[in-house]
């Protein structure tokens, strides 16, 4: 830590840490304190606007104070902050999300496979989890919730779902423009305004750009200058149509544009096995060189020989139509269109040698339509509708390995078409008792185009074991029902139970390849492309308690659950000397997920407000088929033998994904003196993150009699516990002009910083367990500042 981070530190957490003495001074209190007490927060996880104390699911609700103090710009921020909320980036990218909610998730990137958590921003589901992490301006409020939310949201949204909405145009002329400076030469600069209403028009316009300097430099001779850098910009249109006092229409347009360089793949392990092996030939010899490129810490400094980028091109519209019907009952239409292109250049082996180099180039169009009844009464709440997805997408996926001995040319193409019929009704059998039930039908058809060759060189032609034109189709369906019971025990007190299912539709691999098929399989890549895997299905039993306390000061909230899921769809990373990069996705088995969620507020005195979130995730697997030891041939003195192997329940000895036993945040915003020239408020967000497995391998290592050393170990790409410490410390309410105000702020991000590997691709045994790491980004720290008008 430098003299300059480490005086900036000491000086944040000095004033952050004034006595709580100082605050008797204060006449207002911190954004999200009300009157003393914890603001009143709506949501709309059922399709209805309702207090978040009252809803009987687990929600968690950040406003926009919250999003604004905590530096929320995208979903990816967003880790930890909600019990039981677990979000990586893929290995290798920056705009892909990889989600998990009690410990369900998708970790594969490919466009022909679905997420396990829906992304909704202002209603509208975001198709695939490549381009999910974008910058989103004017982010008015985010709800994540977590369970099978089957019934009302639907499509994929077997974990969960996350609903990002953004702000609406006021209709008077008022705006706001930020410039903030950091270190890395950041610089990013904001600016939205609201348009003086016009006829039956409110209008607002907001931009966003942000520059910064890669904080991993390349050596001189490498193909790019920097890694890890920013350079993304995004702009949002938002207008409100009054057309009768009846009819009204929200219009929502954004535009996201990414062009830099990907997360930089550092080479974390290389082993002399496989093409390494001393006995193997010439690239034995190599070993040394590779292997001197390896470490286990974060490094600052790289030398990587191929073409690298990561661009992504992201263009939404959508489109919502609001019909009252009468005072109770509102028809209501959800049109969305989304767009993306995305690209990206990687040098994997992270290294000057030209070992593993790949690139896709995907193009993705996604349509939806969802038409909704809604309707209360004094007893009764309902919603009913119809919903429609689809979408179409290709992506070119070449590769290149080992100087150009092993060239593939890959491509897969995918298409969707999804109808769904849904219902929920909420009926209040006493002051005290409500009863709600619901189901949700769901159709998909799947269709997947796949191709697959492989030469030897450059310059030779391709083999094709998938030939041009190779086709596969199918249908999946699912009826997921819920139920629950909402019981208002005493003033400020709701106790729940709810059951519910979810369901994530089926598919077909888009990246099976194998060069040197069995001989009694000569047309597995056909085989495997046009096998389908099978839906995933989960089933929820959770029971919770919210309550509020000391007059509105104190909040909390417990939520307990017991999950079930049958054919889990588990993606295997497979790359070496029979395989391109890519991932194989199969329906293991089943597997319990059960575990305790807490989150907690406590207003102090007024103007402070404390935090807490907790999450207890036990995860394991009752059913897991793969390869498991002969029974008739497992004795330590062949551990090591490959052929000993047959299919059986591998459940003891797989690792689960993205399930942290243990995740915590807590958030301390105080109001640390206020005054005429303004507002001083300080902010401590700290994020805990249990250590977690990021691939289901196998658990045993070498010794073990159940060791397959033909394949990867998950204790080799597991993820540390780790946590992050973010400050901020803002002057805030500075008088400017007449009815303008203005803000500066110092902010540090990674505070004590850790330099934790988030995420990881294993190569396995057969290419040296080449491991490439991506690391948490290190210490950032600067200052914005804000005028309001």
């Amino acid at each position: 830590m430098n003299h300059s981070s480490r005086a900036m530190m000491m000086s944040l957490l000095a004033m952050i840490c004034l006595t709580a003495a100082a605050q008797d001074d204060a006449s207002q209190a911190a954004p999200g304190v009300d009157e003393g007490g914890i603001a009143e927060v709506v949501v709309t996880a059922q399709r209805r606007e309702e207090k978040l104390q009252d809803v009987p699911l687990a929600v968690t609700a950040f406003s926009s104070e919250q999003i604004e103090s905590r530096g929320i710009q995208s979903v990816d921020d967003l880790s930890a902050l909600a019990p039981g909320l677990q979000i990586s980036r893929t290995p290798s990218n920056t705009t892909i999300s990889q989600i998990a909610i009690r410990g369900v998730t998708q970790i594969n990137p490919a466009i022909y496979w679905d997420p396990a958590v829906g992304i909704y921003v202002d209603g509208v589901y975001i198709g695939k989890a490549q381009g999910s992490i974008f910058d989103v301006v004017d982010l008015a409020q985010v709800e994540v919730l977590r369970g099978p939310q089957g019934t009302l949201y639907g499509r994929n949204t077997l974990a969960g779902a996350i609903s990002l909405r953004t702000r609406a145009p006021s209709g008077q002329f008022s705006g706001s423009a930020s410039l903030e400076y950091g270190n890395y030469n950041a610089l990013v600069q904001k600016a939205s305004v609201d348009l003086p209403q016009w006829g039956i028009a409110r209008i607002s316009i907001g931009v966003r750009s942000e520059r910064r300097d890669g904080w991993v430099d390349t050596a001189r001779t490498s193909s790019v200058d920097e890694l890890n850098n920013r350079h993304n910009d995004a702009v949002r249109i938002a207008a409100d149509f009054d057309f009768t006092e009846n009819w009204t229409g929200e219009y929502r347009f954004d535009r996201s544009n990414v062009n830099q360089s990907n997360n930089y793949n550092q080479l974390y392990r290389l082993r002399p096995t496989g093409l390494f092996d001393p006995g193997f030939g010439p690239l034995a010899d190599l070993y040394p060189v590779l292997a001197s490129y390896a470490s286990t810490r974060r490094q600052d400094e790289a030398d990587i020989d191929a073409p690298t980028f990561e661009q992504a091109r992201i263009m939404g519209h959508s489109f919502t139509l609001s019909w009252d019907l009468s005072e109770q009952i509102t028809l209501k239409s959800i049109t969305g269109y989304r767009r993306l292109e995305w690209n990206d250049s990687i040098d994997i082996d992270g290294s000057p040698l030209a070992f593993v180099f790949t690139q896709r180039f995907t193009d993705y169009d996604q349509l939806s339509q969802d038409l909704q009844l809604l309707g209360s009464g004094e007893r009764l709440n309902y919603v009913a509708g119809v919903y429609y997805f689809g979408d179409e997408g290709d992506t070119y996926n070449p590769q290149q390995l080992i100087f150009g001995g092993a060239n593939y040319d890959s491509r897969y193409g995918t298409k969707t078409s999804a109808w769904a019929a849904y219902g929920q009704i909420d009926y209040r059998l006493t002051e005290q008792l409500t009863a709600a039930i619901g189901a949700r039908y769901t159709r998909e058809k799947k269709d997947l185009t796949r191709s697959f060759g492989v030469s030897g060189s450059t310059s030779d032609p391709f083999f094709y074991f998938i030939p041009e034109g190779t086709r596969a189709s199918g249908d999946f369906e699912a009826t997921t029902p819920m139920a629950s019971l909402a019981w208002r025990a005493a003033q400020g007190i709701n106790l729940y139970a709810r059951y519910a299912e979810g369901f994530k539709s089926g598919g077909f691999n888009g990246e099976y390849s194998n060069t040197a098929p069995p001989a009694d399989r000569p047309n597995i890549n056909i085989e495997e492309t046009q096998t389908p895997f099978k839906p995933e299905k989960q089933r929820s039993f959770e029971i919770g308690a919210k309550s509020t306390w000391l007059d509105g000061k104190a909040l909390f909230n417990l939520a307990l659950f017991h999950n079930t899921l049958e054919d889990m769809q588990t993606s295997t990373f497979v790359g070496g000397e029979t395989s391109a990069a890519g991932s194989v996705i199969r329906n293991a088995g089943e597997a319990t997920v059960q575990g305790a969620e807490i989150e907690a507020v406590f207003v102090p005195v007024k103007g402070t407000q404390l935090r807490l979130s907790y999450a207890y995730l036990d995860a394991e697997y009752d059913e897991f088929t793969d390869l498991v030891r002969n029974p008739d041939d497992a004795t330590p003195d062949d551990a090591s033998d490959a052929g000993s192997f047959v299919a059986g329940n591998a459940a003891d000895n797989r690792a689960f994904v993205h399930a942290p036993k243990h995740t915590f945040n807590a958030l301390l915003d105080s109001v640390l003196h206020r005054a005429a020239w303004g507002t001083l408020r300080g902010v401590v967000d700290y994020a805990y993150t249990g250590a977690f497995f990021t691939y289901p391998y196998q658990l045993d290592g070498p010794g073990s009699t159940q060791y397959n050393p033909a394949n990867q170990v998950a204790a080799d790409t597991r993820v540390k516990a780790y946590g992050l410490l973010n400050l901020r410390l803002a002057l805030a309410d500075i008088r400017v002009g007449s009815g303008g105000s203005a803000e500066l702020a110092l902010w540090m991000r990674n505070v004590t910083d850790e330099d934790a590997a988030t995420n990881y691709i294993d190569f396995g045994p057969s290419f040296g367990s080449l491991t490439v790491a991506n690391f948490v980004e290190p210490r950032t720290f600067g200052i914005t500042g804000t005028v309001r008008w």
